[in-house]
């Protein structure tokens, strides 16, 4: 066998080159039970950042339209303590944001209940921290997501 075939390119990957050497990784959210298509199936990385941009311009919008009276330079602090705020509450009550149910996304425990409080508080901590939803595991879950036990899916 050639050395390069077993490593893969650097187009394709190391996934791409475990799977040529026939390893099934199996479709996302398959080891959590969760469907591969339509509703109740995870969220793609598309639709998690629009939900994400749009509860973020909505915090933007509010902070520098009602709190800072258009002072450009303190909105981004208030911006940030908007959004964790209106993630506490409306994952925390509800299950989403409203960006979240606009793109059609609801936050769900890995046992498909509601998240407890204090799991919502990890996850919106981690999630404000920006790198841990920056880092996925197969599933296409953050570390945000994942060490909180929790899992976005499409409603």
């Amino acid at each position: 066998m050639d050395k390069r075939q077993a490593i893969g390119s650097w187009l394709s990957g190391p996934r791409a080159a475990a799977e040529d050497m026939g390893i099934d990784f199996g479709y996302r959210g398959e080891r959590l039970g969760l469907p591969q298509y339509g509703p109740g199936s995870v969220a793609r990385f598309g639709r998690r950042l629009g939900g994400v941009a749009i509860d973020w311009v909505g915090c933007q919008v509010i902070a520098y339209g009602l709190i800072t009276g258009g002072n450009l330079a303190a909105t981004g602090n208030w911006t940030l303590g908007l959004f964790v705020l209106v993630s506490l509450l409306t994952v925390g009550t509800v299950g989403f944001t409203p960006g979240k149910r606009i793109v059609g996304l609801r936050v769900l425990a890995e046992d498909g209940g509601r998240l407890g409080f204090g799991r919502v508080v990890l996850r919106t901590l981690l999630l404000a921290l920006l790198v841990p939803a920056l880092v996925w595991d197969r599933d296409g879950r953050g570390l945000h997501d994942r060490l909180s036990r929790a899992v976005q899916v499409r409603i």
